[in-house]
């Protein structure tokens, strides 16, 4: 054959598939992948006509232009879509759309899919070897009643995550802070995990920091110590000096840890998700929401940017406050970039090792720094909303004249307005032992769920008002615990944000009492509360807060009396009417276009296959060909309509998406 007549002929079986696909993927209604579209239109086109010649007794098409050819060609072109379709159906019923990579995906993501399959058989070792693999089905497990039983377990898992590495070990860090979540034993062991690691070489360490800042470290310092300060699994620390003179310290991100993190974190988020549907347990504590909110703080910690905008943020909020004897460091904006950070070096030594500093400054200067610094907290929590989640004592910082320093601002919380004002309810509420108030305050922070029992929600936590607030020293992680518990038994959805409150309030308290043994968080913060409600019936506070109410109520006042004087001329001439507008959501608008709209499709398919039938019994009627008379052709017509119409029902059925 001349190659004029091939490629012609190539060019026109291309544009024949195309126009094919193009019509099968508008008469379905629904988004189909390209590639099973195309897949199903030449399966059509190579199956159709060899099956259609095998039951018609002519089907031979010449060159003269012929009624029976004009309606073989009809007949062939409408079997081949209706082919294509039932293919498509067949296709998305078996392996549904998108559940399956396609091809692309696969030649892309190899590498990374191989990388990541030697992680999980890595990671199903460390499970099989702390005898942890058998919580990855989804049977209960009735072995584990006994305090006992569940100890040992939480210390199996606390050294799994050890073995894993960086992100489990951050994970069972943050986990050890969800109360809510966990029993007693297993936050009490995953508070043991250690973020600590053995440094890299200065070599490394300096060659990272040459690469972040651009240029010589003898262009910025003059002096650099490459023995660090601390050293932990993301990053490590190395006292300097610029050529200014000023005392910083350099904050370097360990080499190759950007590239373990994200392989890890897409990991877990996938047996999160693996365990959320295959484990009731995991359902139960809803472990795919929680993998999604650690693998996002994650990443955001190992943006040292991140950690500088915060420096500033709380900074900024100090300073409105007001807290003269509380700092953060200052960074070095020019120095900073996403895996180095340069910031001001704060006198002082941390709270763990500051025993002799702490002694000197006397009983009463360290009750007063403890007060200081739960108020700074308290500030932070309902003024700027922008507070340390992580204050344990390795965080602060005890100079020799008294001043703290609060430190690693990589993971701050942000609460909104209404949030912080809930929140300050709440604790007013626990200040003035109002169990009501205290009650609604939390049903504000909290996801309640669809049925509660507020009555009894309230006289429990009256309980625990009159429990850890009625006199005598408190402890402060034994009344955080029982909240915790409380919630649990009421089915309180936590939220992130109200969730990182808690763990910072926890943290605190053990902060606290390292700065003073005898230290009441409850007390202390019972009598803050009070204090602060107090100033708010101030005359001079309640004026400014009546005044911003009133501005924000006057436009609306201007406006009443005119829409009372509307109303009252309405009912007193009889126009006075109440419209209610079903389905004035848009969404429930659409829920019944669309209900309306299968149904309609249904019945019409029902509709065209009973006339299809019908019209096939008939006889006679006037002629087409020798042998088909008009009644069979539009029988056939209205047969393949109704195939149409059903598949196309089905597949919506099928992919349960809006036609």
């Amino acid at each position: 054959m001349h190659p004029i007549l091939v490629i012609t002929a190539a060019i026109l079986y291309v544009l024949t598939v195309a126009l094919f696909t193009l019509v099968v993927r508008r008469l379905l209604g629904v988004r189909v992948s390209l590639l099973r579209a195309v897949v199903a239109t030449l399966v059509a086109l190579a199956v159709t006509r060899p099956v259609l010649d095998a039951l018609v007794a002519e089907p031979a098409v010449g060159t003269t232009v012929t009624t029976e050819a004009l309606l073989y060609v009809a007949l062939l072109g409408a079997t081949t879509f209706v082919v294509a379709m039932v293919l498509v159906v067949v296709a998305e019923v078996l392996v549904p759309d998108g559940s399956i990579p396609g091809p692309i995906d696969l030649w892309r993501g190899w590498r990374s899919r191989l990388s990541r399959s030697g992680r999980y058989l890595e990671i199903l070792r460390i499970a099989w070897r702390h005898g942890l693999s058998r919580f990855l089905r989804g049977r209960r497990h009735l072995a584990l009643g006994t305090v006992a039983e569940r100890r040992d377990l939480a210390r199996s898992l606390r050294r799994a995550l050890e073995d894993g590495g960086v992100t489990f070990v951050k994970l069972g860090q943050q986990l050890s802070t969800r109360q809510d979540l966990l029993p007693r034993e297993f936050v009490e062991e995953l508070a043991l995990l250690q973020d600590q690691a053995a440094p890299v070489s200065w070599e490394l360490a300096a060659e990272r920091i040459r690469t972040e800042i651009g240029h010589d470290l003898g262009q910025t310092f003059v002096e650099i110590d490459e023995q660090p300060l601390a050293s932990a699994s993301v990053a490590q620390v190395h006292a300097a000096r610029l050529t200014t003179g000023e005392r910083v310290v350099v904050k370097v991100q360990r080499p190759e840890i950007e590239h373990d993190v994200e392989r890890d974190l897409d990991i877990l988020v996938r047996l999160a998700s693996l365990l959320d549907a295959r484990t009731d347990w995991g359902r139960s504590i809803g472990v795919r929401d929680l993998a999604d909110g650690f693998a996002a703080a994650l990443t955001e910690e190992l943006d040292f940017t991140v950690e500088r905008d915060n420096m500033r943020g709380v900074a900024a909020a100090l300073e409105r406050g007001g807290s003269d004897g509380i700092r953060v460091p200052t960074p070095v904006p020019a120095l900073c970039t996403p895996r180095v950070l340069v910031m001001e070096r704060l006198d002082g030594v941390p709270l763990t090792g500051a025993e002799k500093s702490l002694e000197r400054l006397g009983p009463q200067m360290r009750a007063q720094l403890a007060s200081t610094l739960l108020e700074t907290v308290m500030d932070q929590l309902l003024e700027s909303g922008i507070f340390h989640v992580d204050l344990h004592p390795g965080n602060v910082l005890v100079a020799d004249d008294g001043t703290l320093g609060m430190l690693d601002l990589g993971s701050v919380g942000r609460l909104g307005a209404q949030t912080r004002r809930s929140m300050g309810q709440f604790l007013a509420g626990v200040g003035t032992g109002d169990s009501m108030a205290a009650a609604e305050a939390l049903l504000e922070l909290v996801e309640r769920p669809e049925e509660i029992d507020e009555r009894a929600l309230e006289q429990a936590i009256g309980v625990l008002i009159l429990r850890y607030t009625g006199g005598g020293p408190t402890d402060g992680t034994a009344a955080f615990a029982s909240l915790f518990t409380l919630i649990n038994a009421f089915r309180l959805g936590v939220p992130p944000e109200v969730a990182a409150v808690f763990r910072a309030m926890a943290t605190l308290d053990g902060t606290l009492r390292a700065l003073d043994p005898g230290y009441d968080l409850v007390s202390e913060a019972k009598a803050m509360s009070r204090s602060r409600m107090t100033g708010l019936s101030d005359p001079g506070r309640l004026k400014e807060t009546v005044e911003q109410e009133l501005s924000s109520l006057l436009p609306i006042v201007r406006r009443l009396p005119h829409r009372i004087d509307r109303l009252a001329d309405a009912a007193e001439h009889g126009r006075l009417t109440a419209n209610v507008r079903l389905f004035a959501d848009q969404r429930d608008r659409r829920i019944v276009t669309n209900l309306v709209h299968r149904t309609l499709l249904t019945v019409l398919a029902a509709t065209t296959g009973l006339m299809s039938v019908v019209l096939f019994t008939v006889r006679g009627g006037p002629l087409v060909t020798a042998e088909a008379s008009v009644y069979t052709v539009l029988a056939t017509g209205l047969f393949v309509v109704s195939v149409v119409l059903g598949l196309r029902v089905l597949i919506i059925v099928f992919r349960r998406e809006e036609p």
